[in-house]
């Protein structure tokens, strides 16, 4: 009988056993698979410009599996927990740190800060949402940028950070100087170059990501153009510099230096709290994105003595924002159409207060995360705004399921179809001709040298366009037959609505060149315009019939223009759109002028700054209006340099004495126009 009962206590036991080691087997491939996923998530976001979850739901299951490796004290080699940092793909050289790039522990709990804190008094400053550089003086001057990288290899981006928009290049302070900071671009700036920009398939989707993108080109004139701006968090070492053994002390003396200094505070625990509460108050109205906030003891000694873990500084403290959520119903998915015929899902919900604000919408996308949500209408969710600014679903309550994924694009009515891209679900329009994936024409025919039609953005069209407002270029002279919902749209009004209508009325009378090159014929510039229609004296009929050898025949066009232009009129709908806009407008006799041939066939480029006129573009125009033709460099066939410097050793000028091209100065070049 003993016996019996022996064995059965063993059996227990050893399936007991068995039942523990299957809940660890359990565990360890939970903990495989939410590193894949949160490493796939990173690589999308930081490498491919691209979301697949929430932020939201990234830090859910980052949360999970560090209980997991706590729970099993198991870590595996490619976790995000160890491994920081997107991965370094470019050409740019690379280059170890002289000391390990560690990131921060963090929290979203205040008493937890207060922990932190102790009896230490500490800085507490804007954890800003960009990408992390350490800069490298020595002399005063700048001899060294590199991106933070995976923390232990960055990538060398000096070149580019000399064109940030505010970092010194040179520093009163001819010792060895090695700091760190964030380079960022505001949300302003981003809004405005995400418009602008065309060099990219799809606007991105965050200024971080511009940020990045921005650093790492292996072009600074890029660069240059996006605006980074630089602010320096933490300094590293500078020889022979008594810094009074204080973190706040040495943001002020970089201030000193000519650097911009991320936004901080001196904080103790009796005083973390209002810090706390002090910058969440301000984070709507700060400039450059921030993801939270950093902590770092204002005792550098003490500090540094705390030494680090194999993962964090043991000096500093990173808190993230705890998100407030809100309830609400989802009403609708709203699918919005993108120039690169990419179309979004945006959902729609009932309103809730969010951070301060009324929310009632939220992008969720692709198809993916709308099925990784389950995401149906009249679904209950909760919503949240990431770093307290961007709204994003967090959770769906009851999960009914993703239906009703449009079969036509709800712009043009083409087909649809689901495509599936770096293991993302996305929904695409097939037609070629969808007026979304047109938003560039539209631009460029309300632009400047075109129609000059003011106040209307590329995002205002793209809103035009996808709300059926625009179907081809001939719309944009009646937006009046949708004046009331113009005027009740985001950033409208009706002064606005008024000036508007204003300049599309000044649109109307324009000249035969600005027509033409509204249309955004391929090769043809407004250069190339005014000599066409100058060539068939500003006839309509012979513009839009021209054929190939007239082309050729004309001086400064060649044989890829005049094809180009040739097969752009050879379709029969953009004929009739020419000549429907023809009807739109008024195009005044231009009067032959004595001097209007005297530059034909001449060919200059301007450098350097002018005095007789307002811009460069002032004398382009008056060479145009002569005949001549102006290009931006310096080639066998250019016929002058214009540059007030004439005897500088420009790059320009260096080419032009290479090829015994002349160098006029711009009063020379008034002469040339006047005799």
């Amino acid at each position: 009988m003993a016996g019996h009962i022996e064995d059965k206590i063993t059996k227990t036991e050893k399936h007991a056993e068995y039942q523990a080691e299957i809940q660890t087997e359990n565990k360890m491939n939970r903990m495989r698979e939410l590193v894949d996923l949160l490493n796939q998530a990173r690589r999308a976001y930081e490498q491919e410009d691209t979301e697949i979850m929430s932020n939201y739901e990234y830090d859910q299951l980052y949360d999970e599996l560090q209980a997991l490796e706590n729970e099993l004290n198991t870590t595996l080699a490619a976790s995000p927990t160890v491994n920081v940092g997107y991965e370094v793909l470019s050409e740019l050289p690379k280059e170890r740190h002289e000391r390990p790039m560690l990131s921060l522990d963090k929290t979203k709990d205040v008493e937890r800060l207060k922990e932190f804190l102790g009896e230490q008094k500490a800085m507490i400053s804007w954890k800003l949402d960009g990408l992390t550089i350490v800069l490298t003086y020595r002399g005063g001057v700048l001899e060294k940028a590199v991106t933070r990288g995976n923390g232990e290899v960055g990538e060398v981006v000096t070149n580019n950070a000399r064109v940030f928009q505010n970092l010194p290049l040179h520093i009163p302070y001819e010792g060895e100087l090695v700091l760190r900071g964030e380079a960022v671009i505001s949300y302003k700036d981003f809004e405005k170059i995400n418009e602008e920009i065309g060099d990219t398939d799809a606007k991105y989707k965050n200024p971080r990501n511009l940020c990045s993108g921005s650093v790492r080109q292996l072009n600074n004139e890029i660069t240059a153009k996006r605006k980074v701006r630089f602010y320096a968090f933490t300094l590293v070492s500078a020889e022979e510099v008594d810094f009074h053994n204080s973190r706040l002390y040495q943001m002020e003396w970089l201030k000193e230096q000519g650097f911009d200094v991320v936004e901080n505070h001196p904080v103790t625990k009796e005083t973390v709290d209002k810090e706390v509460e002090w910058f969440a108050g301000h984070i709507e109205k700060n400039e450059v994105p921030s993801d939270g906030l950093v902590l770092v003891y204002d005792d550098i000694a003490y500090g540094q003595s705390l030494g680090t873990t194999a993962k964090f500084p043991r000096d500093s403290f990173a808190f993230k924002w705890a998100d407030e959520i809100r309830e609400t119903t989802l009403k609708e998915i709203e699918w919005s159409p993108s120039r690169t015929g990419l179309i979004n899902p945006v959902a729609i919900f009932e309103p809730v207060e969010l951070e301060g604000t009324t929310v009632s919408r939220a992008s969720v996308h692709n198809i993916s995360i709308m099925e990784e949500l389950e995401l149906g209408v009249g679904d209950r969710i909760t919503v949240y705004k990431a770093n307290m600014i961007i709204p994003q679903i967090a959770e769906n309550l009851t999960r009914s399921g993703v239906k009703d994924i449009p079969e036509a694009c709800p712009v043009c009515g083409g087909a649809t179809r689901i495509s599936m891209e770096n293991e993302t679900k996305t929904l695409y329009c097939t037609n070629p001709k969808c007026q979304a994936k047109h938003v560039k024409s539209f631009t460029l025919f309300v632009s400047r040298d075109a129609m000059n039609i003011e106040g209307l953005s590329e995002a205002t069209l793209e809103k035009f366009i996808i709300h059926g407002y625009i179907k081809d270029l001939t719309d944009l002279f009646h937006l009046d037959r949708y004046a009331e919902e113009i005027k009740n749209m985001d950033g409208f009004g009706e002064k606005s609505y008024e000036n508007l209508q204003n300049s599309i009325k000044a649109a109307r009378t324009t000249t035969l060149p600005r027509l033409v090159y509204s249309l955004g014929i391929p090769n043809i510039g407004i250069a190339n315009a005014k000599m066409i229609c100058r060539a068939f004296g500003n006839d309509t009929e012979k513009v839009v019939n021209a054929t190939e050898q007239e082309l050729n025949e004309i001086s400064g066009v060649g044989g890829v223009i005049a094809k180009a232009y040739v097969d752009y009129f050879a379709d029969e709908e953009r004929r009739d759109v020419f000549r429907r806009l023809l009807e739109e407008v008024e195009i005044p006799k231009e009067e032959e002028t004595e001097d209007s041939q005297k530059f034909a066939g001449i060919n200059f480029v301007i450098t350097g700054s002018v005095e007789h006129f307002a811009n460069r573009a002032e004398v382009k125009e008056e060479i145009e209006k002569r005949g001549g033709k102006v290009t931006g460099s310096v080639t066998s066939k250019t016929d002058y340099l214009i540059n007030n410097d004439v005897n500088s050793a420009s790059s320009k000028n260096r080419k032009a004495r290479e090829l015994g091209i002349p160098i006029i100065s711009e009063e020379e070049f008034v002469q040339m126009m006047e005799g």
